[in-house]
Formats: structure tokens, C-alpha cells, sequence
């Protein structure tokens, strides 16, 4: 159902920044921005904050990008170039292209500070700053409307997390009518609740502002020599302390659908914290619901034949228990338990495949047993390779978090078998 703000989201202009590399997700990241990494069989983790943005009613947005941008951009222009400006729509890819001077982006406010002619074309009066690597489902009505209702000169989308993980987010107080008191970005110590010492309020890196106070700021915090040109660093403190800043708790405008039982957002910068946002899906009732026909998630759908399965026989039976398996996949006679495959992935003959995220294109060899893995787009395990039952080993020939996942990509291959 469409919000009940729509009206105010068709004032809007949804702003995502792109460009982070995300070094935390180590070789997956070697070769495409964060927010273009992939994500549950068919998705990029920007579609996440795309599709809140499109089923809240916003029909006007820009995407900054920067740091590796062609898989991302291909992506974009593949799968969300559906609109149509003689609807008021729009869609805008902005790498750093030095339109205000000679620098790149040198920080989150400035990669909108850099394109302030192309928002002021749109004209929208209020503006939605989002980030594009997280995992969660949202309708930003209600926050559209809490800072028209209250008043404020920006409102920050926050979440309490466990303060022993917030230390990588902007930290924040709150008062009883959610007027933000204090601010701090990525504190080594996080300050906690009131009441609550084991959790810290966080940002989400969602911010709303009216288009004309916003431009105004960034504009102010140009001319500041000593300013990192960061909304988590400069603008939103500065804010704390010489304006109104209010918080939106996320629970207020959390899409939960079905079986979903808790308010879902995910951060997955880490391997491990990827890997276990992946693996969740393949639970009966998973955290996030994919399946949702009211808030779809949007992306580019590649025209796949459907997945197969194949091989009769005992120890030679294509089967997938307890796994998600994408369009385009061949199940040759493999076996897979608690596993995601994306989309073309081929498994081979007597290949035993266990807690397994695997990317497009990869083939699994003849054999081959692999737990708790993540296999890079593309990679071609050799027959009978085995990586998950031998801790040591595996952390000899591929990438071995804290966690115990092996992240393999095609050089670790090839090192093998050179």
C-alpha cells in the first residue's frame, strides 16, 4: 500500500552516497564499490535503499558514486533506468566529476555539495540523504513527516545497537521528544543508553533536510578550511549544537511483513557479517523477508533460464536442502545444504556443498567439498578441493575470518595450481 505520506515524498528527492569502498569486505570489494556488492542470489546492497526509496513514493533520485564505480554503474543503468521525466521522474548517476572545483569528493557532504545545481533542477523541497550499503526495509514517509511536523533543520534515521559494535557509527543522545542532545562519530569508547549500558544509539546514515537549509549548510561548511566536508563528522555535530536536530527511531518506519519478528537493518561491512546476512535467508523464516509482494526489492534481473537439477543416482543426486538457488543454475549430481547460489553457478558430480554463499558465474568441481565459504563471481574450484574442514590449511591458501569463513577468489585459485 502506498504510504500515507506520499504526498510529501512526491516533494522529495532521495540522495544516495555510493562511494565507499568498504575495505572491511577485503577482496570482495577489490574490484567494485561496496554498495555494488552482491546480495541475497539477485540483488546489490544499493538496491536495498533504492527500492525504500521508490515504494515510499520517491520518484526523484541521484546516486553519488566514486571509488570503482563501473560494476555499480552498470548495474544502475541496467536495472533502474524505468523512469520517465515526463512523469516529474528522475534518475541521476553522479560520479565525481569535479563540477565545483578541481577536487574529487573529498567527503559525504561534499558529494552532495558538488552536484547542489543538479538537486536545485529537481527543485524538491525536502531532501533524503541516504546511504547505499546496508541491508533493511524502510518507508521514509514517516520520517518525511516528523521533521515537517516538528520543525526540525535536519532529522537522523537511528537505531540501538549492542555498544561494543557501535563504535564504527555516529553515536547519539536523545531527549524525550527525540531532540538530538549530543553527537559523536565512530567514539572509540561509545557512549551508552540511559538505562540500558550494554546498547548505543546509532545513525543509519539517513538524514532529511528541506532543500534550501541543506544547500545553505554545505555551502557554510565549504568555506570552512578545517571542516573533513563529512555529514557524520562536521555537518550533523555542528547541527547538534547550533540548530534542531531530532532523531527518528527506525521502529517507527520499519517495513515487517509476514514472519519477520524484528526491526531488520543490517550493516554488512564486515566478511563475516555479509556471510551471515546471506546465510540467514536460507532459514524457514528468515529475519528478512525477500518474498515481500508489497515492498518488492528492484534490481536488474538478468533473463535466466530456470535453475535445474539433475542426476538420480546415490551420492550423484542434484538436491538442495534448506538453500536458496538462483535462475540459470545447473545442479549436476551435488548435494547442497544450507546454501545460496546466485545466478549461472554450476555445481558438479558428487560435489558436497555446506553453509556456502556463491556468486555468479562460479562452478564448483567435480567433487569438491566446501563449508562455510564464500566463492568470488566467476571463480572455477578444481575438482575435489576441500576448504572448511581443515582450519589451518585454510588459512594457508585462502581468506579465514575470526568466524571461520573462507573467502576464495580466483588469484587463491590459481596460486594452487600454479
Amino acid at each position: 500500500m502506498p504510504s500515507p505520506e506520499a504526498p510529501l515524498a512526491r516533494e522529495t528527492m532521495a540522495y544516495v552516497l555510493a562511494g565507499g569502498r568498504g575495505s572491511r569486505l577485503l577482496e570482495l570489494t577489490d574490484q567494485r564499490a561496496k554498495p555494488a556488492v552482491y546480495f541475497g542470489g539477485k540483488s546489490r546492497i544499493i538496491d536495498f535503499a533504492l527500492s525504500n526509496a521508490v515504494n515510499s513514493g520517491i520518484r526523484r533520485i541521484g546516486v553519488a558514486t566514486q571509488y570503482k564505480a563501473h560494476s555499480l554503474i552498470r548495474h544502475l543503468n541496467r536495472g533502474w533506468n524505468f523512469f520517465r521525466q515526463e512523469r516529474n521522474e528522475g534518475f541521476d548517476i553522479l560520479p565525481a566529476s569535479q563540477r565545483s572545483g578541481e577536487d574529487w569528493y573529498r567527503g559525504t557532504a561534499d558529494a552532495v555539495y558538488q552536484n547542489i545545481d543538479i538537486i536545485e533542477g529537481y527543485a524538491p523541497e525536502l531532501i533524503v540523504i541516504l546511504a547505499g550499503d546496508h541491508i533493511y526495509k524502510m518507508d521514509y514517509g514517516p520520517m518525511l513527516a516528523q521533521h515537517v511536523n516538528q520543525g526540525a533543520d535536519v532529522t537522523v534515521g537511528c537505531i540501538d545497537v549492542a555498544r561494543a559494535d557501535a563504535s564504527g557509527f555516529g553515536v547519539m543522545a536523545v531527549n524525550a521528544v527525540d531532540e538530538i542532545t549530543s553527537f559523536v562519530e565512530k567514539p572509540d569508547d561509545p557512549p551508552a543508553m540511559l538505562g540500558r549500558p550494554d546498547r548505543a544509539l546509532v545513525s543509519m546514515g539517513i538524514y532529511v533536510f528541506s532543500r534550501k537549509f541543506l544547500i545553505d549548510q554545505l555551502r557554510r561548511d565549504a568555506a570552512d578550511a578545517q571542516s573533513s566536508r563529512d555529514f557524520g563528522r562536521d555537518l550533523i555535530p555542528y547541527l547538534v549544537r547550533h540548530g534542531k536536530a531530532v532523531a527518528h527511531p527506525f521502529a517507527r518506519s520499519c517495513r515487517r511483513s509476514g514472519y519477520e519478528t524484528e526491526d531488520y537493518w543490517r550493516d554488512v561491512g564486515t566478511v563475516d557479517a555479509y556471510y551471515e546476512a546471506n546465510i540467514d535467508l536460507t532459514n524457514a523464516m528468515p529475519a528478512l523477508d525477500l518474498y515481500e509482494r508489497d515492498w518488492p526489492i528492484w534490481t536488474y534481473s538478468e533473463i535466466t533460464p530456470p535453475a535445474k537439477f539433475v542426476h538420480d543416482q546415490d551420492a550423484r543426486r542434484g538436491q538442495a536442502l534448506s538453500s536458496l538457488v538462483s535462475g540459470g543454475c545447473i545442479i549436476s549430481g551435488g548435494t547442497l545444504r544450507r546454501t545460496l547460489l546466485f545466478t549461472n553457478v554450476r555445481v558438479h558430480s558428487y560435489a558436497l556443498i555446506d553453509s556456502a554463499v556463491i556468486l555468479p558465474n562460479a562452478s564448483i568441481g567435480r567433487g569438491a567439498r566446501l563449508t562455510r565459504v564464500i566463492v568470488e563471481k566467476g571463480v572455477r574450484i578444481p575438482p575435489g578441493l576441500v576448504v572448511g574442514e581443515d582450519p589451518m590449511e585454510d588459512a594457508r591458501r585462502f581468506r579465514r575470518t575470526e568466524n571461520g569463513v573462507c573467502l576464495i577468489t580466483q588469484p587463491m585459485i590459481d596460486r594452487l595450481t600454479a
